[in-house]
């Protein structure tokens, strides 16, 4: 309890506190502003490109980690000769630090040298990665997925290696098609685990890929997507705004809470626990 309130109770009402009020940058004195940096924050178009942007790869960083998470559990599941060296190939990778796996992505995407971008000049896309936004875009939800795939990988393995041998061989019994019996059976019984997953790739892709977008777009975050965290410590830690950035962590904390109640009070009532 000492270090939930100490690490982030604490920090949420200095947030909340600052958030009033304009901050000299180097505390020599503070001064009562109101709402204002609220509204500043909501009237920039800035701002709201950025959260438009937040939400997009938010969404698809949650269902493309979780579909690549589930189709590797479901093929690493059936796999009996070999086993423990395909799920040990797909695990190590969530060992990689999040700034770490942004450096291999930008080594990756390098205009020079990269192997993916090679790959896609074939089909003649010329990407430009830290100069172009769309392909910025993509290389950054691209890295942030595979980052994430491993953690679905583990929980989604766990849930299917849970599901008794008696009810795979009555589906067996009932439907000869595969994916029926994936969809009907399988899928639902996993519904817990995806219904936890969800929750846990959200708040990934909102606040733990800072470390992979720092690394991919540093020094060029002007011309580049960024997201809501990352705007927060740009005009925070760079631009010296504090009560701007307080406002916004504010503004952030409130969307993942309204997002948190979403998800329990109408995405939980599908998920049956027996």
């Amino acid at each position: 309890m000492a270090i939930i309130v100490i690490f982030f109770y604490w920090p949420s009402v200095q947030a909340i506190q600052s958030s009033f009020y304009l901050e000299d940058p180097f505390g020599f004195g503070s001064t009562f502003v109101g709402l204002a940096n609220y509204t500043d924050v909501l009237k920039s178009g800035e701002y709201l490109g950025i959260a438009r942007f937040t939400a997009v790869f938010t969404a698809l960083v949650t269902f493309f980690s979780l579909a690549l998470g589930l189709l590797l559990a479901v093929k690493a599941d059936g796999i009996i000769r070999g086993n423990a060296t395909y799920k040990t190939l797909l695990i190590w990778v969530y060992a990689i630090a999040p700034p770490v796996a942004g450096l291999m992505g930008m080594m990756l995407f390098d205009q020079h040298i990269g192997p993916l971008v090679k790959f896609v000049g074939f089909f003649g896309w010329e990407m430009k990665v830290g100069l172009n936004y769309n392909d910025t875009a993509i290389a950054v939800i691209v890295v942030s997925v595979w980052k994430q795939i491993p953690y679905n990988f583990i929980f989604f393995l766990s849930g299917l290696q849970g599901i008794p041998a008696s009810v795979r061989e009555a589906a067996l019994m009932d439907c000869r098609s595969g994916l029926r019996r994936f969809w009907t059976v399988i899928l639902p019984l996993l519904a817990p685990t995806a219904f936890f997953l969800l929750i846990i790739n959200t708040t990934y892709a909102l606040f733990d890929t800072f470390g992979v977008i720092d690394v991919m777009v540093k020094d060029k975050a002007a011309n580049n997507p960024i997201t809501l965290v990352y705007k927060v410590y740009m005009d925070g830690f760079r631009g010296n705004d504090l009560g701007g950035s307080s406002a916004q962590s504010v503004i952030l904390m409130i969307i993942v809470f309204v997002l948190t109640i979403f998800q329990f009070r109408f995405i939980e009532r599908r998920v049956h626990y027996t």
